[in-house]
C-alpha cells in the first residue's frame, strides 16, 4: 500500500476550548492582585478561624501519665474475627515477614522482634466470649479480619462493644477473601460500603487494609509489608485501667507439683509457674492477682528471668538475621515446644559439637568451614541438645565421687565407698523360745574394719595424685547446687591452693563469662576433672585460680573503718583508689590454722596492733605558720575585731558594715540544726516586704495580660499540664535510680517490661489437666480496694441490639476489671427523692443496677452477657453496658407497696378500718401514716384496736362510706441477694460450656414444667353494682342565705294532678283513620328498607369475592411476567460480560 500523506493540523479559531485558553491568560493577570487570597467577608474569616480552633481542640486529649518503662514490653497485637476469616493466615504472613519463620500451629502468644526498638506479640482470639473479653483487656492493637465476600458478622460488632467498655485501643480492619469477586465494579462498591460501615463503628478515617488473595498459603508480600510498616510506626496512648494495674500475659505454664504427691492424690492442688512479660505498673511480691477463668490467687514468689526475645544490644541501621528473633513456647518454633508438664525437642538430622567437628576435619585435612557455618543450628532446641552433650558424667557418677570432710585433718568420705549391702536373713531363737528373723546387712565378718579400707583408699590416692576423677563438673540444671559469689573458702584449704580446682559447666552456649564457685547444700566439694582429656567436649577456662581470687576480692565487702583507723600506713588517696592489700590478715589466719589443724577447738588471738592515732579534731599547727603572727601589720588588720580595738576611719565605715553584715548575718546552729536569724531594722524589713509585693503583682499582671497570639499561648494549659506530668515522672524515676535491683523490687516492685516468673500455689488441678494454649491466660494484679466485696451500684443501659429486655433478679454475667462473674442485679430509677425498683429495664435510656460483687472504683467500665456458653444463638450476645457509679455496704432501693382495707364502723369523721394489717405490731409501725379513699378523702392512721387483731382507728377529712376502699401507699426496702459466682472457664475441658445459675424459664423448659398459676392472679370479669347516691339536702336556713343563682332549682313534687294530666284525649273517627293509616305506611316503609339492606349486603359480598379472584389471577400473572423479565436480563448481562472479556483478550 502506498503511504498516505496526513492532513496538516489547523488550530481552531473559535469554540469553547479557544475561549477557555483565552480566559486562562486573563485569570493569570488577575492573580497578581495582592488581595486575591485574603478573605472577602468578615463572616467567612470568622468561620475559618472557628474551624481552625475546633480542629486544634480536637487534636488535644486529656494528659495522662505514661508509665511505660524505658525498655517497653512487646506490643500485644490481637487478631480477632469470625471463624474462617483468615486470622491464622494473617499471623503466619506477618511472622514470616518479620522473622523468616514458618509456623504451622499457632498456639499461645508469639513474640517477634520487629525493629530496633519494638517487639510484637501476636495473639489469635478464638470465637469464644471468654476469649474475646480477655483479649479486649490486654490488646494494644486489634486487627479485625472481615470476610468481604460475606460482610460484617455479629462477632465483629460484639467485640467492638466489648472494647468500648474496657478502654478502646487502636483498631485496624483487614478485608480478606477479595479474590472471590469477579466483577471490579462489585468489588469497588463492596469496599466502599464496608469502609463506611467500619468508620461508623470506629471513627471517621479508620484504617482499613485490603488483602487481595493467597499465594502459597500466605498473603501477598507487598500488602503484608505495607501492613507491617503501619504496625511498626504506630503510637499507642496509655489506657486508664492498664496504666494503674500490673498484668502478665502468660506465654508458658509449668507444673512444679511433686510427682509423688500427684501419684498419691491425683486431685490435689498444684504449684504452678507462669512466665510472661510484665506490663502496666509495678508488680509487688505477695500481691493478690486474679486469673480470669481460674479465680483469685496470691503470688508466692516473683523472679526476673533473662529476656527470651531481647532487643538488639546497640543501635543498628538494619536488623541482621540473627537479631530477627521469635519466641513462641507453645508453638512449634525453633524445634522446642513447651507443654503443661514436658518440653518437646524436635531435632532433625544429627548434631555434634562444633569443636569436635573442627578437630575431625583437621585430622582428615579437609576444609569445610562454609559447610559448618551452614550446618550450625540456631534454634533453641538444637542448643539444648548440644548442652546435653556437654555433660561428661551422669548425676549418679557425680554423687559417687563427691567427698565430705568433717575435720580439717580427717580422711574425706566418698559416697562411692558407702555401697548398698545385700540384705540377708538370719533366723535365731531367743530365751523364750520365740523364733525371730534378723536382717543382716553387708559382710557378716566381725573382723571387717572400715578404717583399714579408708587407709587403703588414702594410700591409693596418694600413690596416684594425677588420677582423673569423674563426676566433678556440676550441671547448671542441678537444683541441689547453690551458686555462691565471692564466698570465702575453708581456711584449711588455703594453705594448699595449688590443689584446689574450680569446676564450672558454663560451656553450654560457648559464652566467655567469668567462673563462679559451685557448692552443694550439704557442704561437699566437687573437684574438677582434667580439661585436657576432654578436648572438643568441654572447654574449661584458663587461669581459674587467678580469676576466682579476683572475683573474691571484687565481691568482698571492705571495712573502711578498719582501713582508716587500724591501718595508719595507708594514705587516704590509696584507700580511695583501692590500692590496699587484704591478704595479710588471711595469711596470718592461714598460719594459725596450719599450726593447729589437728585440734578441733582453737583459740584465736587478736593480732591487730594498737596504734597511736592522732586526734583529728585537735589539729597540731605547724611552726612556720605561727611566725607570721609576729608582724604588726597582720595584728593591726584584725585589732578592730576585738572589744579593746578601735574602729576604722569613717571612709571605710560602709565597707565595714557590709562586711559585718555578710559575716554576721543569718547563721545555722550546727548542733541543733535550727536556723537563727538576726534582728533586722524595721524600716528595711518594711521596704523588703513592699518590694516583694510589687514583684509578685507585676508577675501576676504579666501572666494575666500577656499576648494571646501564637500556638504556645493557645495550648498554655495543655503544655503546662504535660510538663507537670513529665516532671513528676522524671522525679519518680530518679528516686530509685541509684538503688540496686533488689531494693527497687522490695520498695516499688518489679518494673514493667521485664520477663518474670510467677509462682502460684494452691492452683486447682483442673487448670493443668485441662490446659489449652489457644485460650489466653491473663494474670491481672488487684489493688488493695479490689479485694473487698460489697454492693456495687452501676449505671446500666440495655444494648439496643439485644432482643429481650432485662428483668430484675435474673442472673447475668458481668465483665468488670479483670474479673468475670455472675451476679443478680436489681434495677432501679432515681425519681429525685428515692431509688424506685424497676421490674424491667427501660427502653432506650439508662437505669441504675445494684448487685453484690467485688468493689471497683467509680467510672470503671463493664459489659454484661447472659451466657458465655457457645449456644450458637443468632442474636446479639452483649445484653448491657455501663459504668460503676458508687460502692456501698447497704442499698437504698425501695418498692412501692399498696395496702388496702375497708371501713366496718363509721362515725362522723372517724372510722374503724379492717383487712389492712394482720397484727397490732404492724399498726404501731404505721401510726401517723397517710391514708386515703378511692374517692379522694384523705386520712391518717391513729391507733390499733384491742380487738380484733389488726383493726385500727383512723380519722378522715370527711365522712366516708361503707363502700369506700381505703388504701395506704408505702415503700418497702429491697436488698440485693449476696450472690457471686466467678466464671471458671479455664478449669473446664471444654472452655465454651461454662454455665452458671440458669433462669427460671430455662429450668422449666428443660424439665418440661408449666409455670404455676395463681388463682388470684387470673383475670376475671369485673361486675360492679350500680351505686345510688342520696340526694343533696341543703338546710333551709342556708338556702335562704344563698344567692338566687346558687339556690337549688329542684321543684317539689305536686300532690295534685294538673289539668293537662287529668285531661283525656278522645280522637274523632276521621282522626283515628288518619292515625291508623300513618302507622301502616310507616310499617311498610321500615320493612322495605330492611329488605333492601339485606339485598345490598348479599350483593356486596358477591362482588368482593369476584374482585378477590381477579386480584389473585393478576398477581400470578405479574409474578410470571417479572420472572421472565429478570431471566432475560440476567442472560443479557452474562452475554455482555463474556463479550467484554473476549474483546479484552483480543
Amino acid at each position: 500500500m502506498e503511504d498516505k500523506t496526513q492532513k496538516a493540523h489547523h488550530k481552531k479559531k473559535g469554540g469553547k476550548k479557544v475561549e477557555k485558553a483565552n480566559n486562562k491568560f486573563q485569570n493569570s493577570k488577575k492573580s497578581s492582585n495582592p488581595k486575591a487570597f485574603s478573605f472577602q467577608s468578615a463572616g467567612r474569616a470568622e468561620k475559618t478561624a472557628r474551624r481552625n480552633n475546633d480542629n486544634d481542640q480536637k487534636r488535644l486529649h486529656v494528659p495522662m501519665v505514661d508509665r511505660s518503662p524505658i525498655e517497653t514490653p512487646p506490643v500485644v497485637i490481637a487478631v480477632v474475627g469470625p471463624p474462617n476469616s483468615g486470622k491464622s493466615t494473617l499471623i503466619r504472613s506477618l511472622v514470616k515477614r518479620y522473622t523468616k519463620h514458618n509456623i504451622n500451629d499457632i498456639k499461645g502468644p508469639i513474640t517477634v522482634v520487629s525493629g530496633k526498638k519494638r517487639r510484637l506479640t501476636f495473639i489469635e482470639c478464638a470465637n469464644d466470649m471468654n476469649s474475646m473479653i480477655d483479649v479486649a483487656k490486654i490488646a494494644d492493637l486489634v486487627l479485625l479480619t472481615i470476610d468481604a465476600s460475606f460482610g460484617f458478622e455479629m462477632e465483629t460488632f460484639e467485640f467492638l462493644n466489648i472494647l468500648q467498655s474496657h478502654g478502646f485501643p487502636k483498631v485496624m480492619g483487614v478485608l480478606t477473601y477479595l479474590d472471590k469477586f469477579r466483577n471490579n465494579k462489585t468489588l469497588r462498591v463492596t469496599k466502599k460500603k464496608l469502609k463506611h460501615r467500619f468508620w461508623t463503628e470506629i471513627y471517621e478515617g479508620a484504617k482499613l487494609f485490603y488483602l487481595s488473595g493467597i499465594i502459597n498459603g500466605k498473603y501477598p508480600n507487598m500488602e503484608i509489608q505495607n501492613l507491617s510498616r503501619f504496625i511498626s510506626v504506630m503510637k499507642f496512648r496509655p489506657l486508664l485501667w492498664r496504666n494503674t494495674h500490673p498484668y502478665v500475659v502468660a506465654d508458658r505454664v509449668e507444673d512444679l507439683t511433686d510427682p509423688e504427691l500427684i501419684h498419691r492424690q491425683p486431685r490435689c492442688d498444684r504449684t504452678v509457674t507462669l512466665y510472661g512479660y510484665l506490663r502496666g505498673t509495678h508488680l509487688k511480691s505477695n500481691m493478690r492477682v486474679h486469673i480470669p477463668g481460674a479465680g483469685d490467687h496470691v503470688l508466692a514468689d516473683v523472679s526476673v528471668l533473662p529476656d527470651p526475645c531481647p532487643l538488639p544490644d546497640k543501635e543498628r541501621k538494619r536488623l541482621d538475621e540473627k537479631h530477627k528473633l521469635i519466641y513462641a513456647p507453645m508453638s512449634d518454633v525453633g524445634g522446642v515446644m513447651y507443654d503443661k508438664d514436658a518440653v518437646y525437642i524436635n531435632v532433625p538430622g544429627h548434631f555434634t559439637k562444633k569443636s569436635a567437628r573442627v578437630t575431625a576435619n583437621k585430622e582428615e585435612g579437609e576444609d569445610q568451614e562454609e559447610e559448618e557455618e551452614e550446618e550450625l543450628p540456631f534454634g533453641q532446641g538444637e542448643k539444648m541438645v548440644l548442652d546435653l552433650q556437654d555433660a561428661p558424667d551422669t548425676f549418679a557418677d557425680q554423687l559417687a565421687y563427691s567427698e565430705l570432710r568433717i575435720f580439717s585433718g580427717s580422711t574425706p568420705v566418698r559416697a562411692g565407698d558407702l555401697k548398698e549391702d545385700e540384705v540377708t536373713e538370719s533366723v535365731e531363737q531367743d530365751d523364750q523360745g520365740r523364733t525371730r528373723r534378723k536382717a543382716v546387712f553387708g559382710s557378716p565378718d566381725p573382723e571387717f574394719d572400715e578404717d583399714d579400707e579408708d587407709e587403703e583408699d588414702d594410700e591409693e590416692e596418694d600413690d596416684n595424685p594425677n588420677r582423673a576423677r569423674r563426676g566433678n563438673a556440676l550441671s547448671k540444671f542441678d537444683t541441689r547446687n547453690i551458686r555462691q559469689k565471692g564466698e570465702k573458702e575453708d581456711k584449711e584449704d588455703k594453705d594448699d591452693k595449688e590443689n584446689v580446682q574450680f569446676a564450672d559447666s558454663d560451656s553450654d552456649f560457648g559464652d566467655d563469662d567469668e567462673e563462679q564457685d559451685m557448692i552443694n547444700v550439704d557442704g561437699r566439694k566437687h573437684i574438677s576433672s582434667d580439661s585436657e582429656s576432654m578436648t572438643g567436649e568441654v572447654r574449661w577456662k584458663t587461669n581459674l585460680k587467678e580469676k576466682a581470687s579476683e572475683l573474691f576480692r571484687n565481691h568482698r565487702r571492705v571495712n573502711l573503718m578498719s582501713l582508716i583507723y587500724n591501718t595508719p600506713d595507708l594514705s587516704p588517696e590509696a584507700i580511695a583508689s583501692g590500692n590496699y592489700k587484704d591478704n595479710e590478715d588471711e595469711e596470718a589466719s592461714d598460719e594459725e590454722d596450719t599450726k593447729d589443724k589437728d585440734e578441733f577447738f582453737t583459740l584465736k588471738h587478736d593480732t591487730s596492733k594498737a596504734t597511736e592515732i592522732i586526734d583529728s579534731a585537735r589539729t597540731q599547727p605547724q611552726t612556720d605558720e605561727l611566725e607570721k603572727w609576729d608582724e604588726e601589720d597582720i595584728l593591726d588588720s584584725i585589732r578592730h575585731r576585738f572589744i579593746t580595738g578601735e574602729l576604722k576611719d569613717d571612709d571605710d565605715e560602709e565597707e565595714k558594715l557590709e562586711e559585718e553584715e555578710e559575716v554576721f548575718g543569718d547563721f545555722e546552729d550546727l548542733e541543733s540544726g535550727e536556723k537563727v536569724e538576726t534582728e533586722k531594722d524595721p524600716v528595711e524589713a518594711e521596704r523588703e516586704r513592699i518590694a516583694a509585693r510589687k514583684e509578685q503583682l507585676k508577675k501576676k499582671f504579666t501572666e494575666e495580660f500577656e499576648e494571646e497570639e501564637g500556638e504556645g499561648s493557645k495550648l498554655n494549659f495543655y503544655e503546662t499540664r504535660k510538663a507537670e506530668i513529665e516532671k513528676q515522672l522524671t522525679m519518680n524515676r530518679a528516686e530509685f535510680e541509684e538503688d540496686d535491683a533488689t531494693t527497687r523490687a522490695l520498695v516499688e516492685g518489679y518494673r514493667p517490661g521485664c520477663y518474670v516468673r510467677l509462682l502460684i500455689k494452691a492452683m486447682p488441678c483442673e487448670f493443668i489437666e485441662n490446659f489449652d494454649p489457644t485460650y489466653p491466660v491473663l494474670v491481672g494484679g488487684l489493688l488493695t480496694s479490689e479485694d473487698q466485696f460489697g454492693l456495687v451500684q452501676v449505671r446500666l443501659k440495655r444494648h439496643r441490639w439485644h432482643r429481650k429486655i432485662l428483668k430484675t433478679n435474673d442472673p447475668i454475667i458481668f465483665s468488670m476489671g479483670w474479673r468475670r462473674f455472675q451476679s443478680i442485679p436489681i434495677y432501679s430509677l432515681n425519681d429525685g427523692t428515692r431509688n424506685r425498683m424497676l421490674k424491667y429495664t427501660p427502653e432506650h435510656m439508662h437505669c441504675l443496677a445494684t448487685f453484690y460483687g467485688p468493689v471497683h472504683i467509680p467510672n470503671t467500665g463493664f459489659c454484661a452477657v447472659q451466657s458465655v456458653a457457645d449456644n450458637k444463638t443468632s442474636s446479639f450476645r452483649i445484653c448491657a453496658t455501663g459504668v460503676v457509679v458508687d460502692i456501698a455496704q447497704a442499698s437504698e432501693i425501695v418498692k412501692k407497696l399498696k395496702l388496702t382495707g375497708s371501713p366496718y364502723k363509721i362515725f362522723k369523721n372517724t372510722s374503724f378500718i379492717k383487712d389492712m394489717f394482720t397484727s397490732s405490731l404492724e399498726v404501731a409501725k404505721f401510726e401517723g401514716a397517710t391514708i386515703r379513699t378511692v374517692s379522694g378523702i384523705r386520712g391518717q392512721v391513729k391507733k390499733a384496736l384491742p380487738r380484733p387483731e389488726g383493726h385500727f382507728r383512723a380519722t378522715f377529712e370527711d365522712r366516708v362510706l361503707m363502700s369506700d376502699i381505703v388504701f395506704l401507699r408505702a415503700w418497702y426496702p429491697i436488698k440485693p441477694r449476696k450472690f457471686y459466682n466467678p466464671v471458671t472457664s479455664l478449669l473446664l475441658s471444654t472452655k465454651r460450656e461454662w454455665q452458671g445459675m440458669r433462669l427460671t424459664g430455662q429450668v422449666r423448659r428443660e424439665q418440661q414444667l408449666r409455670a404455676p398459676q395463681n388463682v388470684d392472679s387470673v383475670y376475671k370479669p369485673i361486675e360492679r353494682k350500680e351505686r345510688r347516691f342520696n340526694t343533696l339536702k341543703i338546710p333551709k336556713a342556708l338556702q335562704a342565705e344563698l344567692p338566687f343563682a346558687s339556690k337549688p332549682k329542684q321543684a317539689s313534687p305536686q300532690s295534685r294532678k294538673s289539668y293537662a294530666a287529668k285531661r283525656a284525649v278522645i280522637l274523632e273517627p276521621e282522626e283515628k283513620k288518619i292515625y291508623t293509616l300513618m302507622q301502616q305506611l310507616n310499617t311498610l316503609r321500615n320493612d322495605k328498607s330492611r329488605k333492601r339492606k339485606l339485598k345490598d349486603t348479599e350483593r356486596r359480598e358477591a362482588n368482593d369475592k369476584k374482585k378477590a379472584k381477579v386480584e389473585e389471577k393478576t398477581a400470578e400473572k405479574e409474578k410470571e411476567r417479572r420472572k421472565d423479565y429478570f431471566r432475560k436480563e440476567s442472560k443479557r448481562e452474562v452475554a455482555a460480560s463474556k463479550s467484554s472479556k473476549f474483546s479484552k483478550k483480543k
